[in-house]
């Protein structure tokens, strides 16, 4: 329930602010949206995927920090750059991989596109638009998490039609061809081997094959030549790190990276099929115990959980994971203990970070939601861009009096839905809280601006 001082304080400029603040605060067991239509958080899994690309982004001379990383759940074999320096893989990419130098081989052949400016200029609207706006252009934004619904979760549905995407995505065989070449350099660079490119373009080859209806998409915005794959080929013949496999490491981050995705994205009995019980190897084990959260069957994917946490007992996605089939079974206390496990393990990671905060929201006492704050301003860096974060730090702020702060935070996350009326209207709140002239207030009038001119570009 509500605590009463919440509505004293909604007294004194308007209940608006705090209705929308608290409309899902005392909500428990929403679906973390880790897997929700579109987007794809995971931590473990944006982890890894920033994990094989950071050696190729420095061979690049690009700043990690400054790319993004976007994974959609998308069953189609796809990944492309867009914007500059933001970089989308489809889940149906990832799953079709063999090998963690495939991903690496195409994240290496994207990161060419990057460092090429390939894309800088295919638009205006790209290359003058924020992260947000990039997203919403090109894929199109469904606010969900913006309604509230707990189906949303922490997640963004992005969405978009193909057209648009090879409209804004389509690369000259000029521009694939010196990404080829940047990709092998760069994995030289790092002394990987670009097997795992040539393999991935062989599947393209075997695609081609295929009705046009039927291909990949991935060959409508990157066109594959003869000329391409025997150039790749070729260098890998004379490479000295041809035969250079994965890292031990390497490859068991993919492996679980995979089962998690599978066992996530496909129905609970695929999922038993493709890791039956006789796989003991720890992926499978991953995967089945997600498959039992999903079916629902509580109390077995919790054995399978706490078994792969007594095995590695200092994983911290383990313990995430025994956190959310808690959380999501409405038991946020008892789910809290495995996130500030997960978070004391990995602190830096700002989606763990932002998960414990909306488990600790969720307790719903005043020590917890000055800890959620707290939690909430360190995982700002890398959470944004993401609707959900704002509406989180709106929750955390209207609890603990910070009015003002929660009525910015309901504006920049109308920014990032898109939602220009409400962005304005929450702006206007804020401002009226404040000094003219502070910070809140510079943003918020800021926030007013942008909002008034999109409006008025759609009339």
């Amino acid at each position: 329930m509500r605590r009463p001082g919440l509505w004293t304080l909604a007294r004194r400029w308007g209940a608006a602010v705090i209705a929308a603040v608290s409309a899902t605060a005392l909500t428990v067991g929403i679906p973390s949206g880790a897997f929700a239509q579109g987007s794809i958080r995971d931590a473990e899994i944006e982890a890894t995927i920033r994990d094989f690309a950071t050696p190729l982004f420095r061979a690049a001379g690009l700043n990690p920090e400054a790319v993004d990383i976007y994974i959609r759940k998308d069953d189609q074999i796809n990944a492309f750059v867009a914007g500059g320096q933001n970089l989308f893989l489809n889940s149906g990419f990832l799953l079709e991989t063999r090998s963690p130098l495939e991903v690496i081989g195409v994240i290496a052949h994207e990161t060419g596109h990057i460092s090429g400016g390939h894309l800088a200029r295919t638009s205006d609207v790209i290359r003058n638009a924020s992260n947000a706006a990039i997203i919403a252009t090109v894929l199109g934004v469904v606010a969900a998490a913006a309604s509230g619904n707990a189906g949303a979760g922490a997640a963004i549905a992005l969405g978009g039609s193909n057209v648009a995407e090879r409209s804004f995505l389509s690369y000259s065989r000029n521009q694939e061809s010196a990404a080829d070449q940047a990709a092998l350099a760069f994995l030289d660079a790092t002394g990987q081997s670009s097997a795992g490119l040539a393999d991935f373009l062989g599947t393209l080859e075997d695609q081609e094959l295929l009705s046009a209806s039927s291909r990949s998409p991935y060959l409508s915005t990157h066109p594959l030549t003869r000329e391409r794959i025997n150039s790749v080929r070729s260098h890998l013949a004379d490479s000295p790190y041809a035969s250079q496999p994965a890292t031990a490491e390497q490859k068991e981050r993919y492996d679980r990276m995979i089962a998690k995705l599978f066992a996530f994205i496909r129905p609970p009995g695929r999922t038993f099929q493709k890791y039956p019980e006789t796989d003991t190897s720890l992926p499978a084990r991953y995967a089945r115990a997600i498959a039992y959260f999903e079916i629902p069957d509580f109390q077995r994917a919790l054995a399978e959980a706490d078994a792969l946490i007594a095995d590695r007992p200092d994983d911290p996605f383990f313990h995430e994971l025994r956190g959310q089939i808690l959380f999501e079974n409405g038991r946020p206390a008892e789910a809290e203990p495995s996130y500030r496990k997960a978070h004391d393990l990995l602190p830096k990671n700002d989606q763990l970070t932002f998960q414990y905060a909306r488990v600790l929201l969720s307790l719903n006492n005043p020590q917890a939601d000055q800890e959620a704050l707290r939690l909430l301003d360190t995982a700002m860096a890398g959470e944004a861009q993401w609707p959900e974060f704002w509406r989180q730090r709106a929750i955390a702020n209207g609890r603990t009096g910070r009015l003002a702060e929660a009525a910015l935070d309901l504006a920049e996350q109308a920014v990032r839905t898109r939602r220009w009326k409400d962005a304005v209207e929450q702006a206007r709140r804020a401002q009226s809280q404040v000094p003219a002239g502070s910070a809140i207030a510079l943003r918020a009038l800021d926030i007013e601006d942008q909002a008034k001119r999109e409006i008025d570009r759609k009339k």
